[in-house]
């Protein structure tokens, strides 16, 4: 099995592409090892001494680390990966809850509709490419609320991401947006 890795903008998370689907539907975001409980493969990348966020996209697996070195922890990752890969265990254990997308109601739903349409267009496959993802939370006069996951939770440059792509694009299609802010 041939893994490949890519640096992400932040540089406490590190992108592992391993040439096959990792979720078949949707993202899946582990912040601690307590809870990576029901996926064996988080349980054993959270095993790697030094590994303390794991995160599950399309195609690719993004690590985030505490202050130890790539060039230390790479090895075992790759290692807890294969292995795992090679055990025929499922990325989860049990079945993700599928997330049935609730429509808005009330004043705004036209403008969360809209909201929600852009991000799943152009922000997320953008934000995906880094080895992170971003989802709609809220929106509360004229504030849009994110949720960021993956390379984007904690990345240097996520404000930047937010404050001048996200919010400036949002402003431009829909002028009820004045603000966008992580939750």
């Amino acid at each position: 099995m041939f893994i490949q890795t890519e640096a992400t903008p932040n540089p406490a998370t590190l992108k592992f592409l391993p040439g096959r689907d990792v979720m078949t539907a949707g993202t899946v975001n582990f912040p601690n090892a307590t809870a990576a409980a029901r996926s064996p493969l988080a349980v054993r990348l959270f095993a790697v001494d030094g590994v303390t966020g794991v995160f599950f996209g399309a195609d690719f697996i993004t690590v985030t680390r505490d202050g130890t070195d790539w060039d230390a922890l790479k090895p075992a990752i790759l290692g807890a990966i294969v292995e795992h890969y090679a055990s025929g265990d499922p990325i989860l254990a049990e079945a993700p809850t599928e997330k049935t997308e609730e429509k808005a109601t009330g004043p705004d739903s036209e403008v969360i509709e809209q909201i929600k349409e852009l991000l799943e267009t152009r922000v997320r496959p953008a934000v995906a490419q880094d080895g992170g993802d971003i989802t709609f939370h809220d929106f509360d006069d004229g504030v849009v609320y994110l949720h960021m996951q993956g390379a984007c939770a904690g990345c240097p440059s996520s404000t930047a991401t937010l404050k001048s792509g996200i919010e400036n694009m949002l402003r431009h299609y829909i002028p009820e947006v004045t603000e966008v802010r992580a939750v």
